[in-house]
Formats: structure tokens, C-alpha cells, sequence
């Protein structure tokens, strides 16, 4: 308890700190007559200066609140002068074209571009990803602290976006679809999301209603663009958790460029801290890169390439767990035998060039193939001894078990492999005329898939073996009457599955802008086709092909007003045909005629900015309805899900989400975060219940700070909390029957930051030798909060009880960081 007080007293100690110092950035691209892109133009001023880069990008650092000349120079083009005003807000971009004749601007004030504003997309910056601390540190991490989204286990990057599950998320590195394992069920066994935040220089996410040029799924996107090295640079950073290693090169001519990044990672630390005491060797590695060639003004080509082997190995030895009441506290004592064995191999490649047709026509085209070979082997034999916990103060068997009420044995045994090939091949086309934009699209799939799946657990209890539940045996009033029926395990599945998924996939949007009499318009229509079709074990192409249309609308409006506001609507139609996945049922068998899921959905959002306390402030509130038929349905285990293969509900998903950001610590982006949701599901009519995602209320806080008397001294605070969610429930309990919620997820993790130097600051020492280099502390589980991921059911035999055993996440752990910079 002394522990937690500390604990809170310095969480709001160091978040109280504030600081006067602020810089704004000013970025854009610099363009000829010809609009062609113009290199090594120099932009100064004061004494500071910065060049563009081979594609006319630049960014540079400038002061606020006081008028500034920034110049442009170059030896081919007229020097140009403008004058700035900045505010204090976040970056601002600025477009110019090079003249033959010199000229000066008057003084303007910057203001943001309103694109991210007009999509309703929420824009993150590289630097607050790489900075939150976490115990699964990355964009994630961050995507976890906004509304709507959520997730209730830290050694997972996956989530759930109003009330869509984990496989209903679009993610996007440079235009290219990425995907997550197959077979993982459990968060501990995710060793590295497949984006590296090493390289990333845009994100954007959107939470519903985005546009038909984005992919057929149900719940979000996130779109990540790498970077594009203009110089030189190195980043390292190591920690208790592992390392990366990032390295930016470029050519002399500039025309070939590269960004690199290893990485490992080393779960041990977050596993260990659990309460099941292991032998836990785990190895994380990747490697992935982006490299870009500019081949001419028209011409450019770029290739994305990722190879990653994840090796799991886990040998459990003992875990004892205190839970129930204050009337009856009890103690499950647990001694295992045997170990699991999991190998993820993945190997990616990504082919893309785009060619500059005209002044107003873009054609992209891009190649992919993903390939990953998984085996998940175990054998892990339970033996367990359930008692009351002996609370009696001053008993010689205090905390202790005093009574046995239950003995009992479980073993499990997989020897599950999957092999998936996934290759794909599109056109992609920009054509601008005008105040106008269409975009189109065309994209052929092919995904290969050869699975076997076998897997059982036998349970025993009190030397009984346990029947499964959905096999009616007789008699019930086992161990008074003797059984003579068969002997079989109590969960049992077996399946071969060679299948291949071919997909057509086609969109055309058309997006204007105009200006109305009080006021400014953005609107957006487009639509996406898909038709996919299944060969292969149980399926055949010729029966089971498919074809859906999704219409999708977008329109923001801006008033003229005084306030600076924009009005958002948006909506359609959204299908997810079925991936391999939703394809196979509980009992491992493919069902080539799931349907793909349909959804309605409209969403009304509204941004406001404004100013408090002298600095930039955003309040951001989206309303949101979606009616869903044909509806999948699931369970989630951990991570694991596992679909009926079945189109036999319908459900809807309605909620509202706030956010409220800007700069409550001068010169530092924070944000408070606000959610609720309600997602229900009707099963052949029965009427309708909680979702597994229905997650009623969200609250986050991202909040960053530093010290005023020590600038370089910096906090970074996580905090998340979520209201319970619908499962634990035993296995194939009836949802109908079974709908109780976990307890409520609250978590705060808090980072320490030193920065040693860093390139605002000139060292004649070693430090020199670094553009930053900085010193972490991290504080995961701050209040050290017991959070329950699932249920262990127990049983006793002679008492027909079965006992939740809560599966508790990760304890309060302590991670040293080294960040450095070259």
C-alpha cells in the first residue's frame, strides 16, 4: 500500500512540472515553373539553415511568437524572403515555387493544412511513438491510448476498434497490406509487430468511415509511410527488452537512398513477472528495409522487404493463485510437466514504382508476396491441487492452504503447422483536374494456404476423466455410478486444410472541393467491387464465388465563422469477405460459403480548435452507428479467435469518442481520451447479447512533461483505463448462458528521460560525437494493478463446482533504456 501511495504521488509530482521553451516546425516542398521537384535550395535564418532534399522536401526548426525572415536561396533560382509569424501548434507546411525573378512576401501567419481535419484521420508523430513508455513499446502502444480503440492485454499489439475484433483492422507500410501471424493465441508469444518505429515518418489512423481507396474491412485502418533518408544517420537503442539498430544512407548522386532496421526482443523480463514460474527462452529478430531509387523527375522505384523469425520456447514449473472472496478465499496451486515450442517464420517483399505520367496523372504499381511458416508444438501436463487460504491472523498455517477441496490433472498436446503464401499485384492511379481528385484502383490476390491443426486436452479430476461437455454421456451421477461409455479427450480437434483464395478487388473515388457563401465544402463518393473465390479442401470455385459492392461517402464542411471548426459526415457500405481464418470453424473444417460480413455504418464528427492558457488546444468528438448483418461470430481467448464459420447474426455497434489534446505543458503535445460503446449481437433470433468486444467505457491519458529548472529531464505517462469485458466463460459455455465480464483493465506505465545532448547543443566531449543520445527509466504496471486476461476453470468431481481461476497479466516492473542518435 505504502508502495501505490509513492507511486501516485510521483506520477502527479512530475506531470505538474511546465516550461516556457518552444519551437515550431516549418516543413514543404519547393517546385520549379515546371512543377518539378527543386534539390539543395538553402533555407536560413538567423544563422540557421537547412537544404532541400532531391525530391524538394525540407523541414526546419523556428521560434514563435516573434517575426522571423526565412529565406530561400539557390544558385539557379531569385533568392525569396518571407516573412513568419508563427503560433505555437504542431507542424506547419509551406509550399513554394522557385521564380527566375526575386521576390519578397509579406508577413503571413502559417496556418496547419486541414487534410488529416477534412478525412477524419488522427495524425501521429514519429517521435511521441518512439518516447511512450510500455511494456509492447511502438505505434500500437500509442493507438491503444485513443478512443474507441482497446485492448486489455499488454504483451499484445493487437486491438479492437469499436467493436470490431483484432482481424478487422487494415494496416498499410507505404501503401503495401501487411498481416499478423496465424496461429498465435497468447499476447506473450508476439515477439515484434511487423512495423518497425525505427523507420516511420507519417502515421495516420482512421477509427470508421474512411474511404473506398482503403482495403474491405470492417473496423480501421492504419496507414504508415517509411521514411526517406536525405542524409546520413544512425539511431540504437537498447534496453532490458531487447534492441534496434537504424541506419539511413544515401548515394552521392542522391538518387539511391536507404533506411534500415534491425531488431530484437526479449520477453523474458515481462513473463517472469507473472505468476507462473518458467524456463522461458524466447527469440525475437527481424530485419527490414526500404530502399528507394529516384531513376529520373518521372521514374521513381522503391522496394520494402521484412524477414522475421520469431522462436518461442516456454517450460512452466509452478504458479500458485490467490483468489475468491473475504468469506472464501481460495488457493490454486498448480505443478506442470513438460514444455511448448513455437516457431513463426515470415519473409516479405514489396515491389513499387510510380511514374509521374503527366502533370495531373500518377500510376503506381506495386508487387508483394508474404510468406510465413508457423508451428506451434506442445505438450504441458498440469497437476493441480485447489484448497481454502487459510487468512487467520496469527494461524500457524496463515496464507496457506488449510483445506483440499479439489485434486486434478490436465494435459495438453498440439502439433499444429501452417504454411500461407499470399501474393499480390495492383495498379493504382491519381488523376487531378482542377478543384478535383479521382483516384482508382485495380488489385488481384492470390492467398495459399496448407494447414494442419491437431490438438486435444484431456482433464482429470480426483481420478476421473472429464467428459466433454457437449457429448451427452450417462449417467451424471458420476462417481456413485460407474461409467462404461468410452473414454475420450475433453476438448479435440483434427483437421487437414489445403485451400486457395483467389480475389479481384477494384475502387474509383472522386474527391472536390468548393466554396459555398458562408462557408467551405470537401466531398468525397466512391466505391470498392471485390469477388473472391475457394478451391480446395471442402471447396470448390466454381460454387463458392462471391462479389460485393461497398458505396462510401465522405463530406466536410468548414463555416466561415470565428471559431475554428469543421463539421464531418461520413459513411457507407463496408464488407470483409472472409479471410483463411474466419473460414474455419471450432472444429478446424473450412465452410467455403461463409458469407462476408456486411456493415452499415455514419459516422458524425466534429473538430474544434482553440486556444487556452495562450497555446493550441483540439477537441475532437466523433458519434458513431453501424448495423452489421451476416455476422461471424467468435470467441476470444487471450488473442486467440475462433470463429462458428457461420453467418447465422446480425449486431450493431454504437458509441462516442472524445479526445481533447494540445499543449497542457508549453512546447509538448499531450491528450486525454474519452470512450463508450455498445456492441450487441442476435444469434438466430435469440435476441440480443454483449459482443466478446463490447467494451463499455474508455478513459486514457497521454501526458508528456519536463522539468523547468532541468529541460533535458522529461516524463512520459500511459495511463489507460477500460470497464471489463464480456468471456472468461468455461470452454464451450453457451454465450447465452455465460455473461459475465472480467474485471475492469487499469494500467499506468511512466517513463524518465535524460537527454545527454542533442543537436540544439554543441559538445566539445565525447557527446559531441551524437546528435542525441538520452538515458530512460521505465515504470511498467505503475500501481502494479492485478489485471485478468481469461479464466482457468477448475473442477472437483465429487462437488460438481467448477472455480474461475483469474489468469493475471504482468506485475509492476522496472526497464532501463539507452537511446543515441548519429
Amino acid at each position: 500500500m505504502l508502495n501505490d501511495k509513492l507511486a501516485f504521488v510521483l506520477v502527479f509530482f512530475c506531470i505538474s512540472f511546465s516550461s516556457l521553451a518552444q519551437l515550431a516546425k516549418v516543413k514543404g516542398t519547393l517546385l520549379d515553373a515546371q512543377n518539378k521537384p527543386v534539390s539543395n535550395v538553402n533555407i536560413s535564418f538567423l544563422g540557421h539553415s537547412t537544404q532541400s532534399n532531391a525530391k524538394g522536401f525540407y523541414t526546419i526548426k523556428v521560434p514563435v511568437n516573434k517575426t522571423i525572415n526565412l529565406v530561400f536561396s539557390h544558385l539557379t533560382f531569385k533568392k525569396t524572403t518571407i516573412a513568419l509569424l508563427l503560433k505555437n501548434s504542431e507542424d506547419y507546411e509551406l509550399n513554394l515555387i522557385m521564380n527566375e525573378h526575386e521576390e519578397e512576401i509579406g508577413e503571413i501567419i502559417i496556418t496547419k493544412d486541414k487534410k488529416s481535419q477534412i478525412q477524419g484521420i488522427t495524425t501521429i508523430a514519429p517521435d511521441v511513438i518512439k518516447k511512450l513508455p510500455g511494456a509492447n513499446a511502438g505505434i500500437e502502444n500509442v493507438l491503444k491510448t485513443l478512443a474507441g480503440v482497446n485492448s486489455n492485454n499488454e504483451l499484445s499489439t493487437q486491438y479492437s476498434v469499436r467493436g470490431g475484433n483484432y482481424d478487422e483492422n487494415l494496416v498499410y507500410v507505404n501503401e503495401i497490406e501487411v498481416y499478423r501471424p496465424f496461429l498465435i493465441r497468447s499476447g506473450q508469444q508476439e515477439g515484434l509487430s511487423f512495423t518497425n518505429t525505427d523507420l516511420v515518418q507519417n502515421v495516420n489512423f482512421s477509427a470508421g468511415g474512411f474511404q473506398a481507396k482503403y482495403g474491405d474491412k470492417l473496423a480501421s485502418v492504419l496507414d504508415i509511410t517509411y521514411r526517406n533518408p536525405t542524409q546520413f544517420a544512425a539511431a540504437f537503442e537498447s534496453s532490458f527488452l531487447g534492441g534496434s539498430l537504424a541506419v539511413d544512407a544515401i548515394s552521392k548522386n542522391k538518387k539511391w537512398t536507404a533506411v534500415t532496421g534491425v531488431r530484437y526482443r526479449n520477453n523474458s523480463l515481462l513473463v517472469k513477472s507473472q505468476e507462473t514460474q518458467t524456463n522461458y527462452t524466447p527469440s525475437f529478430v527481424d530485419v527490414q528495409t526500404n530502399v528507394n531509387f529516384n531513376a529520373s523527375a518521372k521514374w521513381q522505384w522503391s522496394f520494402l522487404g521484412n524477414i522475421s523469425q520469431n522462436k518461442y520456447n516456454y517450460q512452466p514449473l509452478i504458479r500458485k493463485t490467490r483468489f475468491g472472496t473475504i468469506d472464501q478465499p481460495m488457493v490454486l496451486t498448480v505443478f506442470y510437466e513438460g514444455q511448448e515450442k513455437d516457431k513463426y517464420d515470415t519473409y516479405f517483399g514489396a515491389l513499387k514504382t510510380t511514374f509521374q505520367a503527366s502533370d495531373k496523372l500518377k500510376l503506381k504499381f506495386i508487387g508483394s508476396v508474404y510468406h510465413t511458416l508457423e508451428q506451434e508444438y506442445f505438450d504441458i501436463l498440469a497437476q493441480y491441487r485447489l484448497g481454502e487460504n487459510d487468512v487467520t491472523i496469527g494461524s500457524e498455517t496463515y496464507n496457506d492452504v488449510s483445506y483440499t477441496s479439489g485434486i486434478g490433472t490436465q494435459l495438453n498436446h498440439a502439433r499444429n503447422d501452417l504454411d500461407a503464401m499470399i501474393v499480390n499485384a495492383e495498379v493504382k492511379g491519381v488523376y487531378d483536374w482542377k478543384n478535383s481528385n479521382f483516384e482508382f484502383g485495380v488489385k488481384y490476390t492470390r492467398e495459399s494456404i496448407r494447414d494442419r491443426v491437431v490438438e486435444w486436452e484431456v482433464i482429470d479430476s480426483a481420478g476421473f476423466s472429464i467428459h466433454p461437455p457437449i457429448i451427452n454421456f450417462a449417467p451424471k451421477d458420476e462417481p456413485y455410478t460407474s461409467f462404461t461409455g468410452p473414454l475420450v479427450p475433453y476438448q479435440s480437434v483434427f483437421a487437414v486444410n489445403f485451400n486457395t483464395i483467389n480475389r479481384f478487388s477494384a475502387y474509383a473515388q472522386w474527391s472536390a472541393k468548393t466554396n459555398l457563401e458562408n462557408a467551405q465544402l470537401w466531398y468525397t463518393a466512391g466505391v470498392r467491387m471485390q469477388n473472391w473465390g475457394i478451391t480446395g479442401t471442402n471447396a470448390d470455385s466454381s460454387t463458392n464465388s462471391q462479389t460485393v459492392f461497398s458505396p462510401r461517402v465522405q463530406l466536410a464542411l468548414k463555416p466561415n465563422w470565428e471559431k475554428d471548426m469543421i463539421f464531418r459526415i461520413s459513411g457507407g457500405y463496408y464488407y470483409q469477405p472472409p479471410f483463411y481464418r474466419e473460414l474455419r470453424d471450432a472444429g478446424g473444417a473450412v465452410q467455403p460459403n461463409v458469407k462476408a460480413q456486411q456493415s452499415v455504418q455514419l459516422v458524425l464528427g466534429n473538430e474544434y480548435d482553440f486556444k487556452m492558457w495562450q497555446r493550441p488546444f483540439k477537441l475532437v468528438s466523433e458519434l458513431y452507428y453501424k448495423s452489421l448483418n451476416d455476422i461471424n461470430t467468435y470467441t476470444i481467448d487471450n488473442v486467440r479467435i475462433r470463429y462458428a464459420a457461420n453467418n447465422d447474426a446480425k449486431a450493431y455497434a454504437q458509441g462516442l469518442d472524445l479526445r481533447l489534446n494540445g499543449e497542457f505543458v508549453p512546447g509538448t503535445e499531450s491528450w486525454f481520451s474519452f470512450g463508450y460503446l455498445k456492441t450487441e449481437e442476435n444469434t438466430n433470433t435469440k435476441g440480443y447479447i454483449a459482443r466478446p468486444t463490447d467494451q463499455r467505457l474508455k478513459f486514457a491519458v497521454l501526458f508528456q512533461d519536463y522539468m523547468p529548472s532541468i529541460p533535458s529531464m522529461k516524463v512520459y505517462l500511459n495511463l489507460v483505463y477500460n470497464t471489463g469485458l464480456p468471456g472468461g466463460s468455461p470452454s464451450y459455455a453457451d454465450p447465452y448462458v455465460y455473461q459475465n465480464r472480467l474485471n475492469d483493465y487499469r494500467r499506468a506505465d511512466i517513463g524518465f528521460s535524460k537527454v545527454l545532448t542533442d543537436g540544439n547543443t554543441k559538445k566539445k566531449n565525447w557527446l559531441g560525437n551524437f546528435k542525441e543520445l538520452s538515458i530512460g527509466l521505465e515504470i511498467f504496471n505503475l500501481f502494479n494493478n492485478q489485471n485478468a486476461i481469461t479464466n482457468t476453470w477448475v473442477r472437483d468431481v465429487y462437488s460438481k463446482n467448477e472455480y474461475a481461476v483469474p489468469n493475471y497479466m504482468t506485475t509492476r516492473m522496472f526497464n532501463l533504456k539507452l537511446n543515441a542518435k548519429l
